[in-house]
């Protein structure tokens, strides 16, 4: 057993339905839950002493398998569809009985108290229960880390379960598979069985506060990484996967926020988070040195693998997925802003990879464009990535982040865009994939001209150069930029062949004219009014 420096909430879990608390670990250290994984044969320490585990047979998040329960609080405000799927209170019930009495016949468990929101104001206790030690320390490192003073009186507002070997019957339980995660806004719950995916336990908790904060509290909750210069400006950096989020926002001379949960209040923006989940894969001191050096310690690697015979980690070894990741306190990184809270933002990056090549490098977008492409939340897969993609594909993810946000994405970028005139905010769409054609003819835009005119917007450097504007999808494009060739900045330049560029252009532009569709009752004339000219 963990050492009894914290009483064992008893009551609050024996009011979950639990008929014993003998088996419980409680606030475990990182050093005692790293020696009880090694102790169950479930890791191995790298040369660095970091914690490498596997996740098992989900080495990322089922999207197919998230349910949400349809009751009276939510039916009217959920925004029902493929990915914000509903399942009956009966069904919870029963996956949840199954929980209990699957804990009741563990001999031991592991159980953290922790708290989501870096602004005091909007804090919310979650209480983690976790089948695995090597879940416990991910909740560790990701969530904020209460003082011990704080638990004296520490009372859960969720409670989220974690429970891989927890195999369900699909038709006895509503759900697909044998896996699901399961969230009550009734119950204040989140279920997830069948997966040992950490990223459940940080999306769950991502998802309800996309649900609160929004609808309850009138505050944007967002899916993206943020920074702060030394006078307090904020740059928020939207993205998907792949499009230089977390390198982008890593700035030596810029304070981390954090690097993918945030919320935008009336007076700062915050982050929900007390740690970092960075993908791992081809990772290098050279290319990341700061993730590189936070894997130490505490810091928890899945699905990783050793270069032969040692216990280096080999991070170009994609063998078990391309999904690698490392999970670890923000502290862990030397120019962390702690707490986790910046001023109003200056500036908004909307980051994107076009391997069709034709988006400009960097550009300025009106309100009503942002809140298109925020709703687009446009990026491409390039062939290789995913069986079957033999040219770039098109992947569109509303307000970048479709899966974890319960209301319509019309409601957050309105917010967005209220914000954004309030404050008078630049926002910058930035293309991080190809230049001079297409993906298989162009060339990835180079890393130190994203970074340059990045670091000119920032520094007020293109509020005074002159534009031209993309006949096709309206955008603002500067004719010069520092540090940077000016035939780089307007991607027709870059292509030898004019009208293939157009034709190219169009195509895309049809793309998400298409795509909107699926939006276009839910937002504004003004809004409507940027969809680029097809």
């Amino acid at each position: 057993m963990s050492a009894p420096i914290f009483a064992i909430p008893v009551k609050t879990l024996l009011d979950l339905g639990l008929k014993s608390t003998e088996s419980i670990h409680y606030q475990s250290s990182p050093e005692e839950l790293v020696q009880e994984t090694l102790r169950m044969n479930e890791g191995e320490l790298s040369d660095t002493g970091a914690l490498v585990i596997n996740t098992g047979a989900f080495t990322g998040r089922s999207p197919k398998d998230r349910f949400i329960v349809k009751d009276e609080v939510t039916a009217d405000t959920v925004n029902w569809n493929e990915i914000n799927m509903p399942i009956d209170t009966k069904y919870f019930d029963i996956i949840y009985k199954k929980s209990m009495t699957f804990l009741e016949n563990l001999d031991e468990f592991w159980v953290r108290d922790c708290v989501a929101c870096a602004d005091p104001r909007y804090q919310l206790n979650v209480r983690v229960i976790n089948e695995k030690p090597w879940n416990n320390l991910f909740a560790y490192n990701m969530f904020l880390r209460p003082k011990e003073e704080e638990l004296e009186n520490f009372k859960p507002d969720w409670h989220v379960f974690s429970l891989p070997n927890l195999f369900l019957d699909a038709k006895e339980c509503g759900v697909r598979q044998e896996n699901a995660a399961v969230i009550s806004f009734k119950r204040k719950m989140i279920l997830i069985a069948g997966t040992g995916y950490t990223g459940e336990i940080k999306k769950g908790i991502f998802s309800i506060l996309n649900y609160v904060l929004p609808l309850e509290k009138k505050v944007l909750s967002m899916h993206c990484s943020a920074n702060m210069g030394k006078d307090g400006d904020t740059a928020i950096f939207f993205g998907l996967s792949g499009t230089g989020k977390t390198t982008l926002s890593a700035d030596p001379n810029r304070q981390l926020i954090g690097d993918d949960e945030h919320a935008w209040t009336d007076d700062n923006i915050f982050n929900f988070e007390g740690g970092c989940y960075a993908k791992a894969i081809n990772l290098s001191a050279e290319k990341e040195p700061e993730i590189y050096n936070a894997i130490r310690p505490g810091a928890l690697v899945e699905n990783t693998k050793f270069f032969e015979g040692t216990n280096k980690i080999n991070f170009d070894d994609a063998t078990i997925t391309e999904n690698t990741r490392v999970s670890y306190p923000i502290e862990f990184i030397s120019n962390a802003q702690i707490p986790s809270i910046g001023g109003l933002p200056k500036n908004i990056f909307i980051l994107t990879c076009d391997a069709f090549g034709v988006l400009p490098p960097i550009s300025k977008l009106s309100p009503g464009q942002a809140m298109y492409q925020f709703i687009s939340g446009y990026t491409a897969k390039v062939a290789g990535t995913e069986t079957g993609i033999t040219e770039p594909k098109p992947t569109f993810s509303a307000c970048f982040g479709a899966p974890f946000i319960p209301l319509h994405p019309g409601q957050y970028a309105k917010m967005l865009g209220e914000k954004m005139q309030k404050h008078n905010v630049h926002v910058w769409m930035v293309n991080t994939g190809w230049t001079g054609g297409e993906y298989g003819t162009g060339s990835r835009m180079k890393l130190k001209y994203t970074r340059a005119m990045i670091t000119a917007a920032l520094e007020g450097q293109l509020d005074n150069v002159s534009y031209e504007i993309d006949p096709i999808f309206g955008f603002h494009i500067p004719t010069s930029c520092p540090n940077v060739p000016d035939e780089v900045l307007n991607p027709i330049n870059t292509w030898s062949d004019k009208e293939a560029f157009t034709k190219k252009s169009k195509y895309l532009a049809g793309m998400f004219v298409k795509n909107f569709e699926q939006y276009a009752d839910g937002v504004s004339q003004e809004v409507l009014d940027a969809a680029p000219k097809a």
